[in-house]
C-alpha cells in the first residue's frame, strides 16, 4: 500500500526534499533526490561555519526559529534602516538597499486588481531587468490611494535616484501596512539624509526587522553554493503574517545574491522558483495588494555568465535559491497570525501536479479544517469535504486519507479497525501532516499552512487600533 507511517519516506520523486523538522521542503515534485538532509545539500556544506544571532526577547510565534541566521554580506549590496515614524514608535520602518552599478533585477507581483502603486511602479519598471536601490516602507501599504498614491512613489524613487546619481526608474520601491492611509512622505524626508549617510551599516538582522508590520520575528535565510569555480551567496528576508494566500504569496521578500546572471536568465529562474515556494503557501486564503517578490544579482562574484536557464552549471544556484526562497516562505506560515500549528499538506494520485496543488490549497484554506487542526479535533471528514470542494477531478471510490502517517480512509470509506486515540496524540503536537492520495495518476504536490485560532481574530480585529 502506499501510506506509510511517516509519509514523507514514501515521496518517490521530489524537487529537493530537506528536513521534515525544518519544513524546508519542496511543493510540486519530479525527480528522485537521494539526500533528504538539507545539512549535507550540494550548496549548503558552508552553512554550519556560520554563526547566528540571537534573537531579542519579544513574544513571537511558538513556531518561530529559535535563531535568526548570521547572514554573509552579498557584495554589491548596502543596506540602510531608519525611524520615520510611519505607523510604528520607536523602531526602524524603512529599509535602504543601494546595489551596484550593472545588478540585474526580476520581480513576480500580487494578481489583485487593486494591487498597491509601489507594485504598480514595479512592474512598469522592473522589465528593464535592472536595478541600483530598494526602498522598502513597512506602516503603510500605500494601496488604494489614488493619483497621490503615484506621486508619491515617484517622489520616493526620485529622492533616492538623485541620491545614488541612476535613474528613479532603477529604483524598486514596496510598502506593506495599512490600505487606503496616504504615505506620510514627509516623515520619510525628515530621515532620508540619515538613511543615505547610513548606507553600508545595517546588518540583514535590521534590515529583516525594519519590514515587518504583524510578524513576531524577522525572516532571514542564506545559501552559499558555486557557479563553475565561483563561490556565490545568497541571501533574502522576507516579511508576512497575516494576509497569505498564494498568487505569489502576500508578503513581500527580497533575495540579494552577488551571481553575474543575465536579466533573462534570472527571470525565468525567479519564475520558478516563486512557484515552488511562495505559491505553495497560504495562512488566510486573502490576497495582499502588495505581494511583492524582487531578486537581484549584482555580478560582483564575476562568474562565467550563463546563457540560459538550462545552463549546466547553474544546477547549484537554482537549488540554492529555492532553497532560501522554501525557507522564507515557510518561516513566514510558522508565522501566521495566532497560529499554533504548522501544518503539510502531501498530496498524491492526482491527475497532474497542477490538480494536486488545487487540491491541497482547498484543504489549506478550509476554516473548518484550520479550526479542528487548532482544537486538536481529528475531524477528518473536513479534508474530505475540502477535496470534493476543490474542482479537482476527484472519485470518491478511489480516495484515502491519513494524518500523522497513520491511514484513516481508504478507497472511500473509513479503514476497519481506525482508533482516532492515535490521530489526536498527533494533533498536540506543532507539526502536523495530512496525506491525501486521489488514486487517480501520478499528480503530487506539497503545500503548507497554519492553524486557525481565536488569536487570529484578536490580532485582525485590533489592527489599526
Amino acid at each position: 500500500m502506499f501510506w506509510h507511517r511517516n509519509p514523507l519516506r514514501r515521496l518517490r520523486s521530489p524537487l529537493f526534499v530537506v528536513d521534515p523538522r525544518l519544513a524546508v521542503t519542496h511543493c510540486v515534485l519530479a525527480a528522485p533526490v537521494k539526500n533528504t538532509n538539507i545539512a549535507t545539500a550540494s550548496c549548503d556544506k558552508y552553512k554550519n561555519s556560520e554563526k547566528v544571532e540571537q534573537l531579542p526577547d519579544v513574544s513571537k510565534s511558538p513556531l518561530a526559529p529559535r535563531r535568526f541566521p548570521r547572514i554573509p554580506e552579498v557584495a554589491g549590496v548596502r543596506l540602510a534602516v531608519a525611524a520615520a515614524g510611519i505607523k510604528y514608535k520607536r523602531r526602524n520602518d524603512l529599509l535602504l538597499a543601494a546595489l551596484s552599478q550593472g545588478t540585474t533585477a526580476a520581480g513576480v507581483f500580487t494578481r489583485s486588481s487593486t494591487a498597491s502603486a509601489p507594485v504598480i511602479w514595479c512592474r512598469d519598471n522592473i522589465t528593464s531587468g535592472r536595478a541600483r536601490a530598494l526602498l522598502v516602507n513597512s506602516g503603510n501599504a500605500n494601496a488604494f490611494t489614488g493619483d497621490r498614491g503615484m506621486h508619491d512613489v515617484r517622489w520616493s524613487a526620485g529622492r533616492v535616484a538623485k541620491a545614488l546619481a541612476c535613474r528613479p526608474a532603477g529604483v524598486l520601491v514596496a510598502s506593506t501596512g495599512v490600505i487606503g492611509e496616504p504615505l506620510p512622505v514627509n516623515r520619510i524626508d525628515a530621515v532620508f539624509p540619515r538613511l543615505i549617510g547610513e548606507l553600508g551599516n545595517a546588518s540583514w538582522y535590521q534590515a529583516a526587522r525594519a519590514i515587518v508590520t504583524t510578524d513576531t520575528f524577522p525572516k532571514g535565510a542564506y545559501r552559499r553554493c558555486q557557479i563553475g569555480n565561483t563561490e556565490i551567496t545568497v541571501a533574502g528576508i522576507a516579511k508576512g503574517s497575516g494576509m497569505i494566500a498564494p498568487n505569489m504569496a502576500t508578503m513581500l521578500a527580497f533575495v540579494f545574491t552577488d551571481a553575474r546572471i543575465p536579466a533573462a536568465v534570472l527571470r525565468s529562474v525567479h519564475s520558478a522558483t516563486v512557484d515552488r515556494s511562495f505559491n505553495c503557501i497560504t495562512v488566510d486564503s486573502d490576497t495582499s495588494t502588495s505581494d511583492t517578490s524582487i531578486l537581484v544579482a549584482t555580478g560582483q562574484a564575476r562568474n562565467a555568465k550563463p546563457e540560459s536557464i538550462s545552463d549546466r552549471a547553474l544546477k547549484n544556484f537554482k537549488q540554492a535559491l529555492l532553497e532560501v526562497y522554501v525557507d522564507l516562505a515557510t518561516q513566514v506560515v510558522k508565522d501566521g497570525e495566532g497560529a499554533s500549528k504548522f501544518i503539510t499538506i502531501d498530496v498524491d494520485g492526482a491527475t497532474s501536479n497542477t490538480a494536486a496543488r488545487k487540491v491541497g490549497l482547498a484543504i489549506a484554506e478550509s476554516p473548518l479544517v484550520k479550526t479542528a487542526i487548532a482544537g486538536e479535533d481529528a475531524n477528518w471528514g473536513r479534508i474530505v469535504m475540502a477535496v470534493g470542494k476543490s474542482q479537482a477531478q476527484v472519485d470518491q471510490q478511489l480516495l484515502s486519507v491519513s494524518m500523522g502517517g497513520v491511514l484513516i480512509a481508504h478507497r472511500g470509506q473509513r479503514v476497519a479497525g481506525y482508533t482516532e486515540s492515535i490521530v489526536d496524540q498527533h494533533l498536540k503536537g506543532s507539526q502536523i501532516e495530512i496525506t491525501v492520495n486521489l488514486g487517480l495518476g501520478t499528480g503530487r504536490a506539497r503545500v503548507w499552512t497554519c492553524d486557525l485560532t481565536h488569536e487570529y481574530i484578536r490580532i485582525n480585529a485590533e489592527y489599526r487600533t
